[in-house]
């Protein structure tokens, strides 16, 4: 098994933050280095425990559905090589894990696409009939697919804290009739077409977040991890079945292995055993081969 990378030491740029999976540092004035860690987080708590390769794989799926999905709008992307941004000695913690990406500002929204119901989504729905505000049909199961995709926005928490569903009302009081309708549409356009995408390849992306920011136009950017298996559910399409939460590819594994452990969820989270690491590690690398090969 490779190595795990649970934090990079990067000392010839200012560190600006560490988040649940990736540290960020500041190339120049308006560019970021963005380092993906072997990190993983479940129920908002980082684990002791690195998945190894993990980061490897989120960079390349997401440099990836970038140029996929390059048409349908600007992305952060540089394509500066993060090796000659960094000291000569540290270019072995940014290998195939790190980008060089443009500094925006970051809409303070997680744009939401889901086409099938399921996770926090299946809890709101079986509580109101709804998710985020929009009604949807009486009698629908567990992963049931959805008539049509929807956007079911979560307000940004505090590191530490759980994201909050909102409905759409929250999303225009918060940035203006018009972005919140474009940050809409385009979430649903992204969501859509790799959605189309991964099912000819196998694998049902019953939901994903994107991030979005400004640049000093104004002009909307996609940015951050682009449907990775941290930021999507994907599940094989041979094993779906409504009125089960399917197998997956993505962290949905070391989730579905914490909830039979007894734990409040609450730091520390319990030490993952050797199995449940690899198998993680498979589930991600087997993600990433079947949507690019």
């Amino acid at each position: 098994m490779v190595q795990a990378l649970h934090q990079s030491t990067i000392k010839s740029l200012p560190l600006l933050a560490r988040g649940k999976v990736r540290d960020m540092y500041a190339v120049g004035n308006d560019k970021l280095l963005i380092v993906a860690s072997d990190r993983i987080s479940a129920f908002d708590v980082i684990l002791d425990d690195p998945i190894p390769g993990k980061g490897q794989v989120l960079t390349e799926l997401t440099e990836f559905w970038l140029k996929k999905l390059a048409h349908v709008l600007p992305n952060h992307s540089t394509g500066i090589a993060p090796e000659d941004v960094v000291a000569a000695d540290e270019r072995d913690q940014v290998a195939g894990r790190a980008m060089v990406v443009k500094r925006l500002q970051p809409i303070m929204v997680e744009a939401v696409a889901r086409g099938y119901l399921i996770g926090s989504g299946w809890n709101d729905y079986r509580a109101t009939g709804k998710v985020c505000g929009i009604s949807l049909p009486a009698g629908l199961r567990q992963a049931a697919k959805l008539p049509e995709p929807i956007f079911t926005p979560a307000a940004k928490a505090e590191f530490g804290s759980h994201d909050e569903n909102v409905d759409f009302d929250y999303v225009v009081n918060l940035l203006g009739k018009d972005l919140a309708e474009e940050i809409r549409a385009v979430t649903l356009r992204l969501y859509s077409e790799a959605a189309a995408f991964a099912l000819s390849k196998g694998i049902i992306i019953a939901d994903t977040k994107f991030e979005f920011g400004l640049d000093d136009d104004g002009r909307l950017h996609l940015m951050d991890e682009v449907l990775t298996p941290d930021s999507s559910r994907f599940w094989p399409a041979s094993g779906y079945a409504e009125g089960i939460s399917p197998p997956s590819f993505d962290k949905q594994f070391v989730r579905d292995w914490l909830e039979t452990q007894v734990w409040d969820k609450t730091p520390p989270a319990p030490r993952l055993p050797a199995e449940v690491l690899e198998k993680t590690a498979d589930k991600y690398r087997e993600a990433l081969t079947r949507l690019t090969a």
